[in-house]
């Protein structure tokens, strides 16, 4: 993007979504790393102004934009439905996007790229940190309330954009190839890393052994489920919706649980260097687990609130393994900023675990307390 008319090269695609009324003012948006985005502002004759937030479509990381957006329409379309007969606004319980003229919801632009835009929900704000522990509680409540609402969703209908994205065992099997393959001679010098990811071998398989077995059920899961993808209302500070649902799929209601207990109940950043600071904090992970299971409003199985905390520990070890394959084939997938950053992020995620496994009854305990 040009860094004195940011929005030059988006002029096309403006004049071409068919916003109503005349364009007013477009500029970048927000702080995502995945897809470029903007604030547009459309003006009607009569001098009223709507907001509306355009997004052209990262392709390298979805590299089906169509399929991407068919599932966030399926979900949002049925939100909407869900909240208006239950008497809510959908105009803020939910994204609204934008029909292209043409039909559909996305719009090619002529070097091939995908837009798409959305109404902007106003008096809304997000939080890249928890600020207050009622923070925390509210995204929970946010992300259960989601559960809560698509639990009669067919997930089936959904299109898997990111095949086996919490397939542990095949993640498991990735990270297998990379030891073996020794692709940047890093194996012998990360052996005891190594023996905390297969030492736990047998339990990777636990939550795709309970899904093959119909134990637990296939649900809709957000599977990014961190705390700036919640909006909150910015004068009551309550939940208001859930954003950012380019990675919703078919999945495990514990997944999406467990990864927000993954970097939301812990005392240091991810990378953090040195572990004397990253402790798995039980406090929050009760929180959480509260708010989550006041927003599914009984809509889970007993069988998926007993597993939460096995979800809370499969997310944890599974990302920290996904890091360790990662520096083993030499940092190709996840961004660093200098060496050993993936060592680092995998330390903080086989500290947390080895935390858990010390409170793994505790743990338990609190989920059964709510």
């Amino acid at each position: 993007m040009s860094e004195q008319n940011p929005c030059a090269e988006v002029e096309y695609v403006v004049r071409n979504v068919g916003y109503p009324g005349q364009i007013a003012e477009c500029k970048p948006f927000g702080n995502g790393h995945i897809n470029d985005t903007f604030a547009v502002v459309c003006r009607a004759d009569n001098g009223s102004e709507t907001r509306y937030v355009l997004q052209r479509i990262n392709h390298d990381i979805f590299k089906n934009p169509v399929q991407v957006m068919n599932n966030v329409v399926y979900i949002t379309e049925f939100l909407r439905e869900k909240l208006s007969a239950a008497g809510q606004d959908p105009e803020r319980g939910t994204i609204s996007y934008l029909r292209m003229p043409g039909g559909g919801y996305c719009f090619r632009d002529a070097i091939g790229s995908y837009w798409r835009s959305y109404r902007f929900i106003e008096d809304a704000v997000s939080f890249d940190t928890v600020q207050c522990p009622e923070d925390f509680y509210q995204s929970a409540v946010a992300f259960g309330r989601f559960q809560q609402l698509l639990a009669d969703f067919d997930a089936s209908h959904l299109t898997e954009t990111i095949p086996d994205f919490h397939n542990t065992p095949v993640r498991y099997e990735r990270f297998r190839h990379a030891v073996r393959q020794n692709a940047c001679g890093r194996a012998a010098s990360v052996q005891k890393e190594i023996a905390f990811v297969t030492g736990r071998t047998a339990f990777m398989h636990t939550l795709t052994d309970q899904l093959e077995h119909g134990e637990l059920p296939l649900r809709v899961t957000h599977n990014d489920t961190k705390l700036n993808n919640v909006l909150f209302d910015k004068n009551t500070r309550k939940a208001i919706c859930v954003i950012d649902l380019d990675t919703v799929m078919p999945g495990l209601s514990v997944y999406d649980f467990g990864d927000s207990i993954r970097f939301g109940a812990t005392t240091a950043a991810e990378d953090e260097p040195d572990l004397s600071r990253v402790h798995f904090d039980l406090g929050l992970f009760e929180l959480y687990a509260k708010g989550y299971l006041d927003g599914c409003g009984g809509s889970l199985t007993r069988t998926e609130r007993a597993m939460m905390p096995e979800g809370a520990k499969m997310m944890t070890l599974e990302c920290g393994m996904r890091f360790l394959t990662d520096y083993l084939e030499g940092d190709h997938y996840f961004k660093i900023s200098r060496p050993e950053q993936n060592l680092d992020r995998a330390h903080t995620q086989f500290k947390l675990v080895a935390d858990m496994e010390a409170c793994w009854g505790e743990m338990h305990r609190i989920v059964e307390k709510y």
